[in-house]
């Protein structure tokens, strides 16, 4: 077993990285679903959403079942790297597009035991830098997610998208199971509990705290989404004829480029404070949504810079966020606190995956980003009653 604070960080990082390739993984091939199965916008967006679903819905039973806690990580976490893997893999045998609901439903549900308790893991590993660590993680499973991008890319099949990332979750599960041990600093046993849900609730500072993270995934997984689509509806308004591969690896950079963005929201905080990490952030990546349309039709390359651009601003407040509840919620309630806060992040993101093609239907694609710059305009005011609320809360940590 590897007992370097450094390696082991590598190593569950390489291994969020191939885990979560998961996650959007029919999205990459999703022009060749529609055709395959005669879908509209609204039921592709449902094959995301359902992902989302099967989150909240593993990260709720873990909580519950308290089973983070009961079973050593690197078995749980390999076990559901496998089990996600295979349930991915079984879309190449699926005839069509109600068992593929339930499919993804299914890899949500184990990915929920893939990405949280990877959080715990390394904090195991560290302690005055713990911050930096948890940022270099979710970094590696930010550009995870845009992976299927990569593959498709390079003129890869459905079936090869497909059997790739199932082989990237198996290689994820295998590196865990044999390879990681947890470090010497065990992380804070912070459990759900129902009968704390209330006091979070109206507990003012874990709701506002709550409130910007909600500004944060209005916004981020409906970009994630949806941006393959937008770049390729700006270069037919161009008139241009960019390959496919090119297109694709737009993709793959709108995405993974939050990777560098998370690391650099990792090291700004330990300066400028949780608040004033997440404040820029969000207000540069609601600008961004507000005015991409601005750009909609021009150059290839312009287009992709600014969202590049984006996609390195959207998620870069994202750990922060946890932060910040650990911070301000009483310390008997924290697991409670971050369980509900995943919890209703992932279920709100259902409903602007749906919002977008609906507005892009009748305002084209040039706009249909514009109403996302709700949340962050929302989670900006969260925070700043947060903070006026709580003195001092948000102000620079040691990483």
């Amino acid at each position: 077993m590897n007992r370097s604070p450094w390696r082991s960080l590598a190593l569950l990082a390489i291994a969020e990285f191939l885990g979560m390739s998961l996650w959007f993984a029919p999205n990459a091939v999703a022009a060749e679903l529609q055709l395959r199965w005669g879908l509209t916008s609204s039921e592709l967006g449902w094959l995301t959403a359902a992902v989302q679903v099967g989150f909240v819905a593993g990260t709720a039973a873990s909580a519950v079942l308290n089973l983070a806690d009961l079973l050593p990580s690197r078995v749980y976490f390999a076990t559901c790297s496998l089990c996600a893997a295979l349930v991915n893999a079984t879309l190449l045998l699926i005839p069509g597009y109600p068992l593929a609901l339930v499919a993804r439903f299914g890899t949500g549900f184990f990915l929920a035991g893939v990405y949280p308790p990877a959080m715990k893991m390394v904090a195991t590993w560290f302690r005055e830098r713990r911050g930096l660590a948890i940022g270099v993680l979710i970094a590696s499973l930010t550009v995870g997610k845009a992976l299927p991008y990569l593959v498709r890319a390079f003129d890869a099949s459905f079936a090869q998208v497909l059997i790739a990332t199932s082989i990237g979750a198996l290689t994820a599960a295998v590196l865990v199971l044999f390879f990681y041990s947890d470090g010497p600093w065990p992380f804070p046993r912070l459990p759900f509990s129902w009968s704390l849900a209330l006091t979070v609730l109206r507990h003012r500072p874990t709701r506002l705290a709550t409130g910007g993270y909600l500004g944060h995934m209005w916004e981020l997984y409906a970009m994630w989404t949806w941006i393959p689509v937008f770049l390729a509806a700006s270069v037919t308004a161009s008139g241009g004829h960019e390959s496919s591969m090119a297109l694709n690896l737009a993709a793959f950079l709108a995405i993974a480029a939050g990777g560098a963005g998370c690391i650099w929201g990792g090291w700004v905080a330990g300066r400028w404070g949780y608040g004033r990490t997440v404040t820029v952030a969000m207000a540069l990546s609601g600008a961004t949504a507000l005015g991409i349309g601005l750009v909609f039709g021009m150059s290839f390359w312009i287009v992709v810079l600014i969202v590049t651009f984006w996609g390195f601003f959207i998620v870069a407040d994202s750990a922060q966020f946890s932060a910040m509840i650990t911070e301000v919620t009483p310390p008997h309630a924290v697991g409670t606190a971050l369980t509900l806060q995943t919890s209703l992040g992932f279920l709100l993101t259902m409903v602007t995956i749906q919002l977008v093609p609906a507005f892009a239907e009748h305002h084209g694609w040039r706009w249909a980003f514009a109403m996302l710059a709700l949340g962050p305009v929302l989670g900006i005011a969260a925070i700043r009653q947060l903070k006026a609320t709580v003195p001092g809360s948000g102000a620079p940590r040691p990483s």
